[in-house]
């Protein structure tokens, strides 16, 4: 219930805080899957978190009230949830697979050039303040993937992280064009995604089963990436897509925080300062 009122709350307030509040759950849910997936298959626990996504959010926009949103968002909502939901799997699967530090801030890199550019295309550059913070942005992403001298040359699931990060990509695109309320926009595309998810899980046979850990952490995944997305809906669908999509993009550092204190995972210098950079480029692009 203090979930479902702060999502609500933080809706009625400016894009850029809504942005912000998105990278902080959407790094924590990232954490939470992925660290599921090594003790579950990455279908099957996504399959679950998006269920357990859209009898919340679902909850959440009958209790508001909300506008049911016209077919032609509705589609583009699920075309989202389909791309979004297949590219999440494959993302806990990299993170399960690898080390969480790197892996996450390929994924959204990657994530994030393509709608970027594609936005500043259609709707020409944005003001200087802002490129700043993109270009820092940028800086802080690639300091918090830079790879450790012993590291090694093509860490484990590098591969699978871009290839979630072109995902997340058509995510950002798709969901841009889905008008009407972030809460039923985001509860619809739920149901894309767990049919995707679903159809990934039949195809592969997996073993469709969860123990008592991977349910909790599913669960938590799924009510904090709906309610990351539903911010993230509002943010774009209030200011520009690259604004919304640079500084949502900054959530690689949440989950590398969480790494570095739950799991021990190296934590050096470089990824400390990309972390900073990470939170001055922020006001650098509300500014804008």
């Amino acid at each position: 219930m203090v979930l479902s009122c702060g999502v609500t709350n933080l809706i009625q307030a400016g894009p850029a805080v809504c942005s912000v509040a998105a990278v902080l759950l959407w790094g924590t849910a990232d954490f939470a899957g992925g660290y599921g997936s090594r003790r579950a298959n990455a279908f099957v626990l996504t399959a679950f978190s998006h269920a357990c996504a859209f009898v919340w959010m679902t909850s959440i926009a009958l209790a508001s009230h909300g506008t049911l949103p016209s077919g032609r968002s509705m589609a583009w909502a699920v075309a989202a949830g389909a791309v979004g939901g297949f590219s999440l799997a494959i993302f806990y699967r990299a993170l399960a697979s690898g080390q969480m530090g790197l892996t996450a801030p390929i994924g959204a890199l990657i994530g994030a050039a393509i709608p970027t550019l594609t936005d500043i295309g259609m709707e020409g550059a944005p003001s200087r303040w802002m490129i700043a913070g993109f270009v820092l942005a940028i800086v802080a992403i690639w300091l918090i993937t830079r790879p450790e001298e012993q590291a090694d040359a093509r860490p484990a699931g590098v591969a699978m992280a871009a290839l979630a990060g072109v995902g997340f990509a058509g995510f950002y695109l798709c969901i841009h064009q889905a008008g009407g309320s972030p809460l039923w926009v985001a509860a619809i595309s739920r149901i894309g995604s767990f049919t995707a998810t679903s159809i990934a899980v039949a195809a592969t046979r997996a073993p469709i089963k969860l123990n008592a850990t991977g349910t909790m952490l599913g669960a938590l995944a799924g009510f904090l990436d709906i309610s990351a997305s539903a911010l993230f809906i509002f943010a774009s669908q209030h200011g520009r897509l690259d604004e919304a999509v640079v500084i949502t993009s900054l959530y690689p550092a949440v989950t590398v925080l969480l790494a570095w204190l739950v799991l021990k995972e190296h934590f050096s210098r470089w990824r400390f300062v990309g972390l900073l950079a990470a939170l001055a480029a922020v006001p650098l692009i509300a500014a804008g």
